[in-house]
């Protein structure tokens, strides 16, 4: 598992290769099968021993959000529209990397020098935001990039601190939910496990409904990396997670509410091996799981995530204690699977 190789790669919804290609050279020498579907899930079977005729989908997006490039002015620069759910006010003076051939750019914007006091009071909106590549007119900026083009943020993964176990990156939504399922792989189950690499989640949780569909799974554990909100607040209130309290699962959020056996087995699984655990705060963001559990049938789904500071922005932040205690939960609690009640 490599976390730096993974955040840093570039992925945004819809262009997923780069991505794709670090996951299924880590996991190649661990699975049984593995095809790529016609939307780009990397869907990898790891068969099981035979013992419980149950098959069980793991799931990770290889999905971040990310910029399109909509039009090349005049002047050289490029503007561009969200890929994904991007607050526009962590935009200003970023530095990005543009298509194939990863070409710099900043995000620009008009200099305070030059605002009216009304206009420094108020957010930018995206669509007065470009992106400056240093070139000198339309001609120039137009061999370089071209309508359609995709941009990441460019931010490098780095350890925060010579004695921290926090890291920051790009990507950390979800490309901590890769590296646990990456490492989930090795271990082989009872049942069949189809560890699926979903594209395109941050704009409507495309990819894990196709492959839910395909495989047809009698349950589904989803790995994300989620809110983190425990910064210094102005009143009393919980925190969505708390970086360093361990894997996060969800009860409920707007996409779906979690097969309680499901969450059972988690909590209990946490309680009996002394892995701290936490209870994200109902009600909030989404995951695969809305689309996997409405598949068919329907398939009993839980969510289980690593807490996120600063999610969808230039640069996130997490703690390897985190990701490391959410590797032990599902490893411990997985072999359990083939046994349980999954009665809602």
């Amino acid at each position: 598992m490599s976390l730096r190789e993974l955040s840093e790669a570039f992925g945004p919804s819809g262009n997923e290769a780069a991505v794709r290609q670090i996951v299924l050279e880590r996991i190649r020498p661990f699975v049984d099968e593995y095809r790529i579907d016609s939307i780009g899930n990397l869907i990898a079977l790891k068969r099981g021993t035979g013992q419980s005729s149950r098959k069980v989908m793991v799931a990770a997006h290889m999905d971040e959000v990310g910029l399109m490039i909509v039009q090349v002015d005049r002047g050289g620069y490029l503007r561009f529209r969200p890929i994904g759910g991007i607050d526009p006010r962590v935009l200003l003076a970023k530095k990005v990397l543009i298509g194939d051939q990863r070409i710099p750019g900043v995000i620009g914007v008009k200099p305070v020098h030059l605002l009216d006091s009304k206009a420094r009071q108020q957010v930018m909106k995206v669509e007065d935001l470009s992106i400056d590549i240093g070139t000198m007119g339309e001609d120039d900026s137009g061999r370089a990039v071209k309508v359609g083009d995709y941009a990441v943020f460019d931010t490098h993964y780095e350890e925060l601190g010579p004695a921290s176990r926090t890291v920051k990156g790009k990507a950390l939504d979800d490309r901590a939910g890769c590296a646990v399922l990456i490492e989930l792989l090795r271990d082989r189950q009872a049942y069949d496990v189809y560890g699926v690499f979903t594209v395109q989640e941050e704009v409507g949780l495309r990819g894990a409904r196709v492959a839910a569909y395909s495989i047809a799974p009698d349950a589904a554990f989803v790995l994300e990396g989620t809110i983190c909100d425990d910064l210094p607040k102005d009143k009393d209130q919980s925190p969505t997670t708390k970086l360093g309290d361990g894997p996060a699962i969800t009860v409920m959020d707007r996409s779906f509410i979690a097969n309680q056996s499901l969450v059972q087995l988690l909590l209990r699984t946490a309680e009996q091996n002394g892995i701290p655990c936490q209870l994200k705060q109902p009600g909030l963001g989404g995951t695969d799981a809305g689309a996997i559990h409405l598949s068919r049938e329907g398939v009993p789904s839980v969510a289980v995530a690593v807490p996120v500071r600063y999610l969808h922005s230039p640069v996130s932040l997490l703690s390897l204690d985190d990701l490391d205690n959410t590797i032990r939960l599902m490893r411990l609690a997985l072999p359990e699977v083939s046994s349980l009640s999954l009665a809602h």
